[in-house]
C-alpha cells in the first residue's frame, strides 16, 4: 500500500509522514531530500543551477540511498554518491537552490524513476510535491497537507532554532512564498492537489491530530 503525502514547504509533510510510517510499520521515503541532495551536490561542485545537462548528469549518475541511524526505526539518513548529506541538505543555501534544480525535466525524470524503484513492492509512506499527481497516481491514499504561510514560516523558524542555526521569520516567510510560486508554476510536475486527494489544513492542528486523521483514512481504504 502506498500513502502519498503532498504539500508545500513547511506544511508538516515530513513530520507527519514519519509518524504515520512508524505507527503503521510502513517504510518511509522523503522525496524532497532526494532533490535537495542533487542541489547540494551541484552547489558543492560549483555547477551553475541553470546548467540542466550537468545537473541532470548528477541526478542520473550519483546514486541516492537512504539508511537508518543507530536506534532509529525509519531510514532518515540520506547519501548521494556515498556521501552522507543528511545535515548538509538542510542549509539555507540548499533551500534556495532546490526549487530551481527540482524544476529541471531531466532531474525530475531521474528522481521519479528512482522513487518508484525505492518504493516498489513495499508498504510505504511517500512525501513530496508531486507524489499523488505524478509519481504514484494510483496510490491507495493521497493526502495534501497545507497551512497558512505564516504558520509554515513559524515552523521553519522553530526547526532552525532546534538545529542551532536560527533564522528570522520574515526571511523564511518570503523564501516560502518564492518557493510556492516556483513549485506551483513550474512546467514539469508542478505542485498541485490530486483530484482524489484528501486536503488537510494543518494550520491549527497538532501533529498527533493530523496523524490520527490520516490513520483513520488508511483504515477506511483498507
Amino acid at each position: 500500500m502506498i500513502i502519498a503525502i503532498d504539500g508545500p514547504a513547511g506544511s508538516g509533510k515530513s513530520s507527519v509522514a514519519k509518524v504515520v510510517a512508524a505507527r503503521l510499520g510502513f517504510h518511509y521515503l522523503d522525496t524532497g531530500a532526494m532533490y535537495r541532495a542533487v542541489a547540494y551536490r551541484a552547489l558543492s561542485m560549483g555547477v551553475s543551477l541553470a546548467d540542466e545537462a550537468a545537473i541532470g548528469q548528477i541526478a542520473v549518475s550519483e546514486p541516492i540511498t537512504f539508511s537508518r541511524a543507530e536506534g532509529e526505526s525509519l531510514p532518515t539518513r540520506v547519501s548521494i554518491g556515498g556521501e552522507d548529506v543528511t545535515t548538509a541538505i538542510r542549509s539555507v543555501e540548499v533551500d534556495d537552490a532546490v526549487s530551481p534544480v527540482a524544476k529541471l525535466p531531466e532531474v525530475r525524470l531521474a528522481m521519479v524513476a528512482r522513487q518508484r524503484e525505492l518504493a516498489q513492492g513495499s508498504d510505504v509512506v511517500v512525501e513530496g510535491r508531486d507524489i499523488g499527481t505524478v509519481v504514484f497516481p494510483d496510490a491507495a491514499l493521497k493526502v495534501y497537507l497545507t497551512a497558512s504561510a505564516e504558520e509554515r514560516a513559524r515552523r521553519r523558524v522553530g526547526d532552525s532554532e532546534r538545529g542551532g542555526s536560527p533564522v528570522k521569520q520574515d526571511t523564511v516567510h518570503a523564501a516560502l512564498l518564492r518557493r510556492d510560486e516556483i513549485d506551483s508554476n513550474r512546467e514539469h510536475s508542478p505542485l498541485s492537489v490530486a483530484d482524489d486527494a484528501v486536503v488537510l489544513d494543518t494550520t491549527d492542528l497538532a501533529l498527533e491530530q493530523v496523524v490520527d486523521r490520516i490513520e483513520e483514512l488508511v483504515c477506511q481504504r483498507r
